[in-house]
């Protein structure tokens, strides 16, 4: 189950000729690849681009109208995989993951469809995940489109830009032989607005049209001689095919004043474009429609560069100033070194006004403008005026800054309420200071939140479903045993063969807890192999135990994730036992976030027709808790908080439990583990209560009324 129901969206992708789409980025892409005739989609969830996957997954009927066929890849590789059927064939397909870390995923096969070349147009959607939103180490994927010769489209924030640049993009990947990365940073993926809708189009070759004779092509086979022919049409054919292209079809954009109106410029990546545009309303130099007395140069295609359009755009300019977020700055660079090979002085800057790092938000543009136009004096543009709105600007940013950090707490990520994580990281905490601390090797996804307080568990991740593969070079030079932990998603995508068989083939003396929570559930709880419920599809269920198992792993214990006791023993039979090999501890527990979506309709389903209902909730006995908050520190759920303590013998406040408690028991369940105070109860809250439930209810009612007093 999906975290987002998509009914409207999938309904808007039936839209047709002249029709108007509102809608967010997102779902601009997926119109916009029904509408090129794709036939083929895959990807692996990850934000921003989960919702792509989860509105074509959602979409099965309109799919099946158009022939397009639609995997939720088990990897960002499964997912590259799929391009091999445009090397040879005119099918159109896209995938898609996330941004550097699902393309080094990919690398493999994405290196090999680079060099063969492709005769069917083929995108791989990036989701940008790079700056103040992100959630991963800070890298872009401009390299790798370097690296490989893939083409690199990242269209202004702009819906119908973006659409009219997925279908260029397919026509350039076509035109050119070669795939194309689709970058779509998370401001773009998230924009709202609209665009004027076109009929959705049957591919050549699809599910109900299937192709009929296979073509051998030893030329795009990847391996030499071939590989040295096809590094040279790389230079020869694809790359003046694509520049070509870009040219004759105003792939990129010239926004603002005209040339000859001003001796400076900006070069901007498309997907920048709004941010710049904002940055110079607010110095007063354009508009909200981009009317900029600046001209602006912008790169929807920021890979390859036309040579042709950056010697235009500079010939008669003073300086130009390049915004490209992060380090190295390739744009800038190359810009220079075409310059460089012509007479053209115009002068190139970027980061010697702007930070070498970090995403390039309003106010960090709105002082590297300045600064360059300070330092350059362009004609036309009251430079005092400028830094008024400037400084005025700024000193606003920096008040509101300080403002929130005296008023607002830091609240970092952590565990839903009512996680089956949560009760895991109890466990392991309660077991150190048993025996003392351990290395634990996290893993991406909800378990890195554990790094975090109260638990402060989890020295290093290195990648999804590495987590037992990272303690191989620790584990044989620490003294105690290391305890990995994965998710059932990282187990999946990489943790069974790189982390599991890899521990069994080289006879590792280690631990590893793998979650079995149920679903994807840091991106948006996607299904999995594991998943019990599959949306009414056929998919069968796997089994992490038969699977672990099926590669010779021969110690496996699957405990309930909310049995903390059960679980800190065998934890400890793990570290302390004989057995010596890989031992595995699969800790089963739903997805609170999925288990309550369900629960919660069910519950709204009986109340509307009078039926009963109930719902479990947990309290604290402010007579008996002590005030000494260890349950919070063992336990850290959200809905556990402070309140004023009864009694005046106490300075120390009490501890309580507001509503969002779901009911897991996990809070309660810790202090018993603990053996800490009794003070934690089990309520049933019951509506439209059976006659027999209502006269037993008054009958402990008159019993405690009658024995309180006493």
């Amino acid at each position: 189950m999906a975290e987002r129901s998509f009914k409207t969206e999938i309904e808007k992708m039936r839209m047709g000729n002249g029709e108007t789409f509102h809608g967010e980025g997102v779902l601009a892409v997926t119109k916009a690849l029904l509408q090129s005739g794709v036939s083929y989609v895959g990807g692996y969830q990850g934000a921003p681009m989960s919702h792509l996957l989860d509105v074509l997954n959602d979409a099965a009927e309109i799919r099946g109208e158009l022939g397009v066929y639609f995997e939720n890849s088990a990897s960002e590789a499964g997912a590259a995989a799929m391009l091999a059927a445009s090397i040879h064939y005119p099918l159109r397909g896209a995938v898609t993951w996330k941004s550097v870390v699902g393309t080094n995923v990919a690398s493999d096969a994405l290196s090999n469809v680079a060099s063969s070349g492709v005769v069917g147009g083929c995108l791989v959607i990036l989701g940008e995940d790079y700056g103040e939103g992100a959630s991963i180490m800070q890298e872009r994927s401009h390299a790798f489109a370097m690296k490989s010769q893939m083409w690199m489209v990242d269209p202004r924030p702009d819906l119908q830009s973006i659409v009219d640049s997925v279908e260029k993009a397919f026509d350039l990947s076509e035109t050119s032989s070669t795939p194309v990365f689709f970058m779509l940073r998370i401001r773009a993926c998230h924009v709202y607005g609209s665009f004027s809708a076109k009929d959705n189009k049957l591919g050549g070759y699809n599910i109900h049209n299937k192709i009929e004779k296979p073509i051998f092509d030893y030329s795009k086979v990847v391996l030499p001689p071939s590989t040295y022919t096809q590094e040279k049409q790389k230079e020869e054919q694809r790359w003046p095919a694509a520049t070509k292209f870009i040219l004759e079809n105003n792939f990129n954009e010239f926004i603002g004043a005209d040339d000859a109106s001003s001796d400076i410029g900006i070069i901007v990546p498309g997907g920048l474009y709004n941010n710049v545009n904002r940055a110079l309303e607010l110095l007063g130099l354009s508009d909200v429609y981009g009317e900029s007395k600046i001209p602006n140069y912008v790169l929807n295609v920021t890979y390859p560069l036309v040579d042709e359009q950056v010697k235009d755009f500079c010939r008669d300019k003073t300086a130009v100033l390049v915004l490209e977020e992060g380090f190295p700055n390739y744009i800038e660079e190359q810009i220079k070194a075409t310059l460089h090979e012509t007479n053209i002085a115009t002068r190139v800057h970027g980061k010697d006004f702007l930070p070498k790092s970090g995403e390039y938000i309003a106010p960090i543009l709105v002082k590297g403008i300045q600064d360059f136009l300070n330092a350059i004096i362009p004609k036309g543009i009251d430079v005092k005026r400028v830094d008024e709105k400037a400084q005025k600007y700024l000193s606003e940013v920096q008040n509101s800054q300080s403002a929130l950090t005296v008023t607002i707490p830091g609240r970092p990520p952590g565990f839903c309420t009512g996680c089956p994580e949560r009760p895991l990281y109890s466990a392991i905490k309660m077991l150190q200071e048993e025996l003392g601390e351990f290395h634990v090797c996290g893993d991406i996804g909800c378990n890195i939140f554990s790094s975090l307080p109260p638990f402060n568990i989890g020295q290093h991740t290195m990648g999804y479903g590495l987590s037992l593969a990272s303690s191989a070079g620790l584990a044989p030079n620490f003294s105690k045993n290391l305890i990995s932990v994965m998710g059932d998603g990282g187990f999946w995508h990489n943790g069974l063969i790189t982390g599991v068989a890899n521990a069994v083939f080289n006879n590792e003396d280690t631990v590893v807890v793998i979650v079995d929570n149920g679903y994807s559930a840091a991106t948006g709880h996607q299904t999995i192999p594991s998943t019990r419920k599959t949306n009414g599809r056929a998919s069968p269920v796997m089994s992490i135990e038969q699977a672990v198992k099926g590669v010779g792993a021969k110690w496996v214990r699957t405990v309930d994730s909310y049995d903390i006791g059960k679980m800190k023993d065998t934890l400890r039979e793990a570290i302390n036992g004989e057995y010596r090999g890989l031992r595995i501890i699969i800790a089963e527990g739903e997805c609170m976030l999925t288990k309550q979506r369900v629960e919660k309709r069910i519950t709204r389903e009986k109340l509307s027709t009078g039926q009963r209902a109930s719902r479990v909730r947990f309290g604290i006995d402010e007579d008996i808790c002590t005030g000494d908050h260890e349950c919070i520190r063992l336990s850290g759920c959200p809905s556990l908080s402070i309140g004023d303590n009864p009694d005046p013998l106490f300075d120390d406040p009490i501890s309580t439990i507001d509503n969002t408690c779901v009911g897991c028991g996990n809070c309660g369940t810790v202090s018993h583990t603990a053996g800490l105070c009794p003070s934690f109860f089990r309520a049933e809250i019951i509506s439209n209560p059976s006659i027999f439930e209502r006269a037993l209810h008054k009958t402990r009612s008159a019993i405690i009324n009658l024995v309180q007093p006493r």
